[in-house]
């Protein structure tokens, strides 16, 4: 079946799997593979090898439109289990009918850095949250997408599990 993404439809972010933190924006972790480069012997130049299930630093931001008790509670210096769920638009392109699939990003975050943005009359605050990632996963309508924990060697995409050989060579 032929579908067309359009766009998303809201979202709601909690913590915990339970409280509703409110806010205006997110921006969701950029998932970079590491990369070793290589040259020598056999090889005519230079490439990058990706590193099997090994990533880079991930961050999550938070925007708030104004500085509030939940703003401030995930700045608390601990891990917080970050749950966001979107509604996300398609369209079927042979029927017209709009469909929403569910989309859902679990992380375990730990706050690098809060900002309580700006103070003007008649205008958000433009508070912020940065947090660093230590767990993320995508579901896409109940489905686990992607999976990557690097404290426990877990990188898993479309139910591949990329880590298991290295896990068992480890004794893990």
């Amino acid at each position: 079946m032929a579908r067309v993404d359009e766009v998303i439809s809201n979202f709601a972010v909690y913590e915990d799997a339970v409280e509703f933190l409110g806010m205006s924006e997110a921006t969701l972790p950029e998932v970079e593979n590491v990369a070793e480069e290589m040259s020598g012997s056999g090889i005519g130049g230079k490439l990058e090898s990706i590193v099997l299930g090994h990533v880079e630093a991930m961050t999550l931001t938070l925007n708030f439109r104004t500085v509030t008790a939940a703003a401030i509670k995930l700045a608390e210096p601990r891990i917080h289990r970050i749950d966001l769920r979107a509604a996300q638009q398609e369209q079927n392109t042979r029927t017209g009918i709009i469909e929403t699939r569910s989309v859902k990003h679990i992380l375990r975050v730990k706050p690098k850095k809060f900002s309580p943005g700006k103070l003007a009359a008649a205008s958000a605050a433009d508070a912020s949250g940065e947090y660093a990632v230590y767990y993320y996963a995508i579901h896409i309508d109940g489905v686990k997408k992607i999976e990557i924990d690097p404290l426990n060697f877990i990188y898993i995409i479309n139910g591949i599990d990329y880590m298991k050989d290295i896990r068992k060579a480890l004794g893990k």
